[in-house]
């Protein structure tokens, strides 16, 4: 999944899972079920699993172009440096 696609998969799931919470909101108002509300809210919860946690084809428009092994040896990582300590002295008088 590239980085556009994770961006979709999480607007899908919040968009999703609002929508299935009013409607369930709504179906359970309307029926007097506090029962049909969740199954309703329950059953939206699968199904935007089912359609964001996979990594569906549409999830991968926008491909990532990764270094080939011998280009990215012509580019080492930077070596780390070592911190600099800035403790005072203190004097005694």
């Amino acid at each position: 999944m590239d980085w556009q696609g994770q961006k979709l998969a999480e607007q899908l799931m919040q968009t999703m899972l609002l929508a299935f919470a009013v409607a369930g909101f709504m179906t359970g108002y309307v029926m007097k079920s506090f029962q049909m509300m969740i199954l309703v809210y329950a059953g939206g919860a699968v199904l935007t699993t089912l359609v964001t946690i996979p990594n569906w084809p549409f999830f991968n428009r926008h491909p990532l172009k990764w270094l080939e092994p011998n280009e990215a040896e012509k580019h080492p990582k930077p070596e780390r440096q070592q911190p600099v300590s800035s403790k005072k002295k203190h004097s005694k008088k």
